[in-house]
């Protein structure tokens, strides 16, 4: 299979399954594409993880861009982001033109549930080997078991940045992490740098262009300025858009789009759909790409500088530290939102439980679990209602 298309139908599968917010994708791209399809081994994909972190824009989306960079270059990454961003896409668009709940299907909430306890265990997989993978020192565990006490205490945005600044820090003075000396070119790619800043300059002193573009102008910028993902992307949203979208409709899409697979950022179909009813899809691609485009430039050009500097010991430390914060992360995310809002009765608890045990010891297909899971949450839901 061409490389390019290898990458797009393997994010697309993940794309249409990625529930959990960006926590869980970094499980779900940790389990396919380091553990399974070995495309890049745990160190590489360390860094990868830690430079999303240091960017504005959607970590998750950023990684599985880098990782489709590496695999099948400029097209691999296109492909990648494609691939994953596809499938919420095209739900935020629908709900927004069709105007209903798909929650209200009994069928599709079935399938919706299953899917969720599918996350459980995925993520429940992959903290335990990023764990194994990056906390193999007392100090790295220290950093983990702390990030995730602290944010099951105190759950909020700015507990988790502090927390990966103030591991940085005390891995930086602190770790003593294995160099691993990468292979690229490492170099600063100017051209998408140069992009970047040319549109987050120009665009906004652009005051005569059609609807589409205009659109495309506002979502660029709120992309540029967000770090931290989804969750705080939704002020700048509102800023942006006004009182061009009611607030029931932009709580509408707000919902929407955690309850759908995905980056959440695909918020930006839906709003962008509202904002232009005669061009809807247009519309809505616009404010998709304008969203995403910032972070997709910045990794592509900072991405060879990054593996350079993690090649440097205080920088090596500092990525030690952070990664040891986001096995933290990931463990707190795997109880609050995923694991509350997925298992809610015995029956679904022993899903999870059958799942671990397929994924670890009959290494079941990821693509035949998300199919026994979809039918066990219909079941599931047809037994309980």
């Amino acid at each position: 299979m061409n490389k390019v298309a290898e990458v797009f139908w393997q994010f697309l599968i993940l794309g249409c399954v990625s529930f959990g917010g960006p926590a869980a994708h970094i499980g779900y791209f940790q389990t396919t594409f380091v553990q399974k399809l070995k495309w890049l081994d745990e160190s590489s994909y360390a860094r990868l993880i830690s430079l999303s972190q240091f960017l504005p824009g959607p970590g998750s989306s950023q990684i599985g861009f880098a990782i489709g960079l590496r695999r099948a270059g400029i097209f691999g990454g296109i492909a990648a982001f494609i691939g994953f961003t596809l499938p919420s896409f095209l739900l935020m668009y629908f709900i927004a033109i069709a105007s209903t709940d798909l929650s209200s299907n009994s069928l599709i909430s079935g399938i919706i549930h299953g899917l969720k306890l599918l996350a459980v265990v995925v993520v429940a997989d992959a903290t335990y080997n990023m764990f194994q993978a990056f906390c193999k020192e007392k100090l790295s565990i220290s950093i983990a078991v702390f990030t995730a006490i602290f944010l099951l205490c105190i759950p909020s945005l700015s507990i988790q940045i502090f927390a990966l600044i103030t591991a940085a820090i005390v891995g930086a003075f602190y770790g003593t992490p294995i160099i691993t000396v990468s292979n690229s070119k490492n170099r600063l790619k100017l051209l998408p740098l140069i992009l970047f800043i040319s549109f987050l300059v120009i665009l906004p002193f652009v005051t005569v262009m059609p609807a589409p573009l205009n659109i495309f102008a506002d979502f660029y910028q709120a992309g540029s300025l967000v770090f931290g993902g989804g969750h705080v992307v939704l002020p700048l949203l509102q800023q942006t858009i006004g009182d061009a979208i009611s607030t029931d409709r932009f709580l509408l899409g707000y919902a929407t789009a955690q309850a759908v697979p995905g980056p959440m950022f695909t918020l930006a179909a839906f709003l962008g759909a509202e904002l232009s009813q005669p061009h809807q899809i247009l519309a809505a691609l616009m404010a998709t790409v304008g969203i995403f485009l910032p972070g997709l430039l910045l990794v592509l050009s900072l991405q060879g500088v990054w593996e350079t500097l993690a090649s440097r010991p205080k920088v090596a430390g500092a990525t030690l530290g952070i990664n040891a914060a986001v096995v933290g992360l990931l463990f707190s995310a795997l109880f609050d939102p995923i694991f509350i809002s997925a298992v809610s009765t015995p029956i679904d608890m022993a899903l999870v439980v059958l799942g671990l045990f397929a994924m670890k010891i009959i290494r079941m297909p990821i693509l035949l679990m998300v199919i026994s899971f979809g039918i066990c949450g219909v079941m599931v839901q047809f037994y309980n209602g």
